[in-house]
């Protein structure tokens, strides 16, 4: 499995390996400057050795027929020798090589002065070998003049390489260590700097790992720098949505002990009641049938309420027209309408699209039309609108029911709070508003009454308004 590297590694890594770059490519730039002025330095000194020689030259003739004489003890030499690591060797040679004086087995110089040489004499420098040893050998032509001639001096100086290799490797070495120690200091002082930039991350997780199981509440992190907020504040609104998901599970789970415990009970005792020969068995029966329906009912609206809770934590909604969804729900309850003979209405004005979940506007149209068949009279009328006003998608469920009390009104949203708890378990509207606010929105129960007496409840809207979509959200 492969290991993912830790914050601190990154940043050092991020940070350490680019100055390292920048120490390698300066110390090779600074080597080969300091190499570059070390052996301009030197060559100096054999242009001063060659120029000294030079000027202890005479002549005879003019031009072609110009003789050169050279004396040179190599006692004139030994001032340009910086220690005894390196040896200095010369030559003396016409125009076209006729030795003069010096070593004649230092080889005559063949090459050309350079156009634009860095030095005003008319000077060469370049690398041979001497004795089997390399040498580095300065050329200077040398204009030599007296009272009887005219003519020029090829001067040669080579000088054996010890002590340039000495100086050179002396530069490596004293480079090498400085960057080596440059690198160390930074090393160091960037491990010192990451880790105390790390160290709020580090007390951050020590902080949330010494948490109980159950703690859910806010991270209180007041010093934490402003590069970690957006980490606290979305592991915050993380565990507050855990904290609800927990909540909501925990009061399923007691509500659904407690709702579920009494029908179960029923069911036992009319079973007893029948094994006993207590009722006829076809009364006994009914009665148990019943009983489960009962108990079924209520089982599949504690799982709807569940996940109403469920799809919230879900963002993948989609475009629906509503309605075209009111319209199938209505064709699916349409047995319980007819078996009540209501006059049945369904007015849809234009599409109207929301953003939601299929299942939540499915549920939603199905609790609200199943309350209002249930709730209306024999022969009454139901009618179902959709229509748009403004910018909210408008359902609105008219029954001709009993109305509801005012000091009921409130309450029946919550759970198990049934205006009639012989029908009905309270889930239906709960499931609603839960489905109404998860989507945005909001629900009214609305009694209608007569002019006359504005008291008398004639029959209850149940008025839901959903945000409409729009494509360019």
């Amino acid at each position: 499995m492969k290991t993912a590297l830790s914050l601190r590694a990154r940043l050092l890594l991020g940070i350490l390996a680019p100055v390292a770059l920048f120490i390698v490519i300066n110390s090779v730039s600074l080597y080969r400057q300091s190499l570059a002025a070390a052996t301009t330095a030197y060559d100096r000194t054999l242009l001063a050795s060659a120029k000294t020689i030079g000027e202890q030259l005479d002549v005879e003739g003019y031009d072609e027929k110009a003789r050169l004489r050279a004396v040179v003890p190599y006692s004139a030499l030994e001032a340009f020798e910086a220690d005894n690591r390196s040896r200095l060797f010369y030559r003396v040679s016409a125009l076209d090589g006729e030795m003069v004086s010096g070593f004649a087995e230092l080889p005559f110089w063949r090459g050309r002065i350079p156009d634009r040489g860095a030095y005003s004499a008319l000077v060469d420098f370049y690398d041979a070998r001497f004795r089997n040893q390399p040498v580095r050998v300065a050329v200077l032509l040398q204009p030599v003049a007296s009272a009887h001639g005219r003519g020029m001096a090829v001067v040669q100086v080579a000088e054996t390489l010890e002590l340039r290799e000495t100086l050179v490797r002396k530069l490596l070495v004293d480079m090498l260590w400085r960057q080596l120690l440059l690198m160390g200091v930074i090393a160091l002082v960037t491990v010192l700097v990451v880790q105390r930039a790390t160290r709020p991350v580090r007390e951050l997780g020590e902080a949330i790992e010494k948490r109980a199981a159950d703690d859910f509440s806010p991270i209180d992190a007041p010093d934490a720098p402003r590069e970690l907020r957006p980490l606290v504040d979305a592991t915050t609104e993380v565990m507050g949505r855990l904290q609800r998901l927990l909540d909501h599970q925990k009061r399923f789970v007691r509500d659904s002990a407690h709702q579920l415990r009494t029908p179960l009970a029923v069911l036992k005792a009319q079973v007893q009641s029948a094994r006993r020969g207590d009722v006829p068995p076809e009364q006994a029966l009914g009665e148990i049938s019943q009983t489960v329906e009962r108990a079924t009912t209520l089982a599949n609206q504690m799982l709807s309420l569940a996940k109403v809770e469920q799809l919230r934590q879900q963002p993948e909604s989609v475009p629906l027209e509503l309605g075209e969804v009111v319209r199938q729900i209505a064709l699916d309850l349409s047995p319980l309408i007819a078996d009540k003979a209501l006059d049945f209405e369904l007015a849809i004005d234009q599409p109207v699209v929301v953003r939601a979940h299929q299942w939540m506007l499915q549920e939603l149209t199905r609790n609200l039309l199943h309350n209002a068949i249930k709730q209306s009279p024999r022969g009454g009328a139901l009618s179902v609108m959709v229509r748009r006003d403004g910018q909210d998608a408008v359902l609105t469920v008219r029954d001709e029911g009993p109305g509801i009390p005012a000091e009921l009104r409130q309450r029946l949203f919550a759970p198990f709070s049934a205006g009639d708890t012989a029908s009905g378990s309270g889930l239906g509207l709960a499931i609603c508003r839960e489905i109404v606010l998860a989507l945005g929105g909001r629900i009214t129960l609305d009694n209608r009454s007569t002019q006359e007496n504005s008291a008398q409840a004639v029959g209850l809207d149940a008025v839901v308004r959903l945000p409409v979509y729009h494509h360019n959200s």
